[in-house]
């Protein structure tokens, strides 16, 4: 089991995508300070979105074993800058969120912005509908309960 740190923007279903990693219930609940599970660190969406958090989590990130890099495919903003993967010392990878309601010319654009965040491999799911969830699962390599 590898412990992930999973760093996205606000309302890009990072805790959403933890909720379906663990066939736990669905329920949206804002991440309002770092949360540490056995398995997965959830980071605010505000660490990301406001550059002078970026400390934080580069510390954060010693914790993990991979970050987990989230782009909503809905969302048009550029969230990540150029190289922004390598601030941290551990491997990153990219997730494309929210595919189940994006077109193909969104799904480009969410892949590019990962691609220049630095990661080095990228999924594509849906958190809502469970869509290819089992493959980042299965990369984590997560324990599953019911």
């Amino acid at each position: 089991m590898r412990k992930a740190m999973f760093v996205g923007a606000v309302g890009c279903g990072k805790t959403t995508l933890i909720q379906r990693l663990h066939n736990q219930k669905i329920n949206y609940d804002k991440t309002q300070a770092v949360e540490f599970s056995d398995d997965i660190i959830d980071t605010p969406g505000e660490f990301v979105e406001h550059r002078y958090l970026y400390p934080s989590l580069m510390t954060t990130s010693v914790e993990a074993d991979l970050v987990v890099i989230l782009q909503s495919a809905t969302d048009s903003r550029a969230i990540f800058p150029a190289g922004f993967t390598t601030m941290f010392p551990s491997k990153t990878i990219g997730v494309i969120t929210k595919i189940d309601a994006a077109n193909e010319s969104q799904l480009k654009y969410a892949k590019d912005r990962l691609i220049d965040a630095g990661v080095s491999r990228i999924f594509e799911l849906s958190a809502l509908t469970g869509k290819d969830v089992d493959q980042l699962r299965d990369f984590l390599k997560l324990s599953v309960t019911n």
